[in-house]
């Protein structure tokens, strides 16, 4: 057992608040506009735990959980800036099994008749333009027989445009959307939409993982138990073939009929186009775009009875761009060990660049002069990995990949423009998410979105020239800044210095 307790969202907002992390807001603010426009303000921030929330008497929220690297470090106990990838490589290498349950804190409270789903959640509205209030926070399971006999947690994007049933999207080459329009077309799919779940949960539910690396049939609740070193508790839902989160705040219980079909919102179904009328901000920092998707038929809610949490992030964010990056960055090291032992150092997706799926950084070391060459063959197996991905970068050992402006230098000095672009050739599945590959598209006529093609980059010096490309450096190393100036002085300079300053003067 970690020496924190992360086992359920509350008792991680504890420990938060215990290392100051957690900024809780006391007064009352609406779900419409007033969440989200605080969380997106306070960017890369705390934590926060707003504890009054109109319209919805005894019920708080939280937000910004994962908005800060160092804040995610923390919470799973990892040892170096972007460690916590390796712990989730470690974690899907050997999943630790969740533990059934028979009686759970999720179903404290049981509805099942009356279901109201808008008037008992606050589901936010994120902008003026969004196409409703859209449910974007909740972990969609589902397991057994409906997966191979592993788990599965995603997020999906919801819209309750009726009290009990709503649109739920499946994301183009997921799991869950091989399931549902594959392995069980024409059957009634029973899932559980889980609120406010443990740490862990929420970044394999957000995780865009490689399919070469993490198949159908996988035990992604394994994972999230390995991460959290603790068994993920799960409970039989109430009304549905399916389990439930035993430590989640809130489960909407249910079922997607996979024959029938909703529009995500009013505006969609009265103009009868897919990917026109406005939705809500998107991971890839575009306004999304409204689809016909299956539908889903709440059958219960389920919740803690002492003050339940809602949790709300926000799909462009901070926030959303690293909770989805630890696993996605696990698979790119698993795919690299498999692949080159030893090649691959470590990975970086860069956040606010596109969201997890859109770009990751590549840092190498060639030993040797038989490693030549096997960075292009990872960019391209990397490219090839799943709708989405636009951009591979590979980097030498000496470039910091957590430092955007030097990855910008290392693809100024070192990138030859003759030899080292790997391209995908164009005209395979694309994300729908993404415009450009949406773009000259007739998407009123047709839901198949076609791949642009991603790019690859090869930034690393050229093995038998190495000699030719050493940095810089200054004697930093030397001085003792102490005999010229004083802690104060230091610290107010150091306060003036950029982050990319900042790491130029530690190197020299």
């Amino acid at each position: 057992m970690p020496d924190r307790n992360i086992a359920s969202l509350r008792d991680t907002l504890d420990y938060l608040r215990d290392i100051g992390e957690l900024a809780t807001v006391t007064e009352e603010v609406s779900p419409i506009l007033e969440i989200s426009g605080i969380e997106k303000a306070l960017e890369n921030g705390p934590c926060l735990l707003f504890e009054k929330i109109r319209g919805y008497p005894g019920v708080r929220d939280a937000g910004n959980l994962f908005a800060r690297r160092e804040r995610a470090e923390k919470i799973f106990g990892a040892e170096k800036t972007g460690g916590v990838k390796f712990k989730c490589q470690e974690a899907m290498r050997r999943p630790l099994p969740p533990m059934e349950v028979k009686e759970a804190p999720c179903q404290e409270v049981v509805v099942t008749e009356n279901i109201d789903v808008m008037a008992t959640l606050p589901i936010l509205k994120h902008t003026d333009k969004d196409g409703g209030r859209i449910l974007g926070g909740g972990n969609t399971l589902i397991s057994g027989k409906y997966f191979r006999g592993g788990t599965h947690i995603s997020f999906n994007r919801m819209n309750f445009r009726g009290k009990d049933w709503s649109s739920i999207s499946f994301g183009s080459g997921s799991h869950l959307e091989w399931t549902a329009y594959s392995e069980h077309r024409g059957e009634r799919l029973p899932l559980t939409i889980n609120i406010g779940t443990p740490p862990a949960v929420i970044a394999a539910a957000a995780a865009i993982f490689l399919h070469p690396i993490v198949p159908i049939g996988a035990d992604e609740l394994g994972f999230a138990g390995a991460l959290q070193e603790t068994p993920v508790e799960i409970v039989k839902a109430k009304t549905v073939d399916a389990y439930a989160i035993a430590r989640a705040e809130w489960v909407i219980e249910g079922y997607v009929d996979t024959k029938e079909r909703a529009w995500e919102t009013d505006e969609a179904e009265k103009l009868g186009k897919i990917g026109v009328a406005p939705f809500f901000p998107e991971w890839t920092g575009y306004l999304g775009r409204a689809y016909r998707l299956l539908k889903f038929h709440a059958t219960a809610i389920t919740h803690r009875a002492d003050r339940p949490i809602f949790y709300s992030p926000l799909a462009n964010s901070f926030e959303c761009d690293l909770a989805s990056s630890f696993f996605r960055e696990a698979c790119y090291l698993e795919l690299a060990d498999r692949m080159r032992p030893g090649l691959v150092q470590d990975v970086n997706i860069i956040p606010g660049i596109a969201g997890s799926a859109g770009q990751v950084v590549f840092q190498v070391k060639k030993a040797r002069r038989a490693d030549e060459g096997h960075q292009r063959n990872l960019l391209s197996a990397a490219l090839a990995t799943g709708p989405g991905t636009r951009l591979i970068i590979v980097v030498d050992e000496d470039v910091d990949i957590y430092s955007p402006e030097d990855v910008l230098w290392a693809l100024t000095t070192r990138l030859n423009p003759g030899t080292g672009i790997v391209r995908v050739a164009a005209g395979g599945m694309g994300q729908a998410l993404m415009p450009m590959e949406r773009a000259g598209i007739a998407v009123q006529a047709s839901e198949e979105i076609r791949h642009e093609g991603g790019l690859g980059l090869d930034a690393t010096v050229p093995f038998e020239g190495k000699w030719n490309f050493e940095r810089s450096r200054h004697p930093v190393d030397k001085i003792d800044l102490n005999r010229w100036f004083s802690a104060a002085e230091l610290a107010r300079i150091r306060a003036q210095q950029s982050p990319y300053a900042r790491l130029m003067s530690q190197r020299g």
